[in-house]
């Protein structure tokens, strides 16, 4: 294959570490909806990263929660230009089991949203 789609989801665009995952609990601009929690800070790459805490406490079906997984995956891939610079971790909200693909996508779209303002706020206050 030659040359690299910018919409790939490589290894880079992940959390991969409980390191990198504190550092965005810590301190973190949040947004919540019905169906997500999602956390956002900047980091210190041109690449945007996701890490998914999807539990088993709000989602017990393993079938539902890698749906879940997919969809947050796939929204975030299409939409990780928005989200450069910064590390995004997605929690799922018990009310996420029960929605269809269409309003999970539109609720990760609005999050997404959130994140990249927020981030635009920060530079200009810096």
């Amino acid at each position: 294959m030659i040359g690299s789609s910018p919409y790939r989801f490589h290894k880079d665009n992940r959390l991969l570490d409980a390191a990198a995952y504190e550092r965005v609990f810590k301190k973190a601009t949040r947004s919540r909806d019905k169906w997500f929690t999602v956390l956002c800070r900047e980091n210190n790459n041109e690449a945007a990263r996701l890490g998914l805490a999807i539990s088993k406490k709000h989602c017990r079906a393993a079938t539902t929660r890698n749906r879940i997984k997919r969809i947050v995956r796939e929204s975030f891939r299409l939409n990780q230009a928005k989200l450069a610079g910064l590390d995004v971790i997605v929690i799922n909200q018990s009310a996420a089991q029960t929605g269809n693909n269409r309003q999970l996508f539109d609720s990760l779209q609005g999050h997404w949203q959130t994140c990249g303002t927020s981030s635009a706020n920060q530079d200009a206050q810096e």
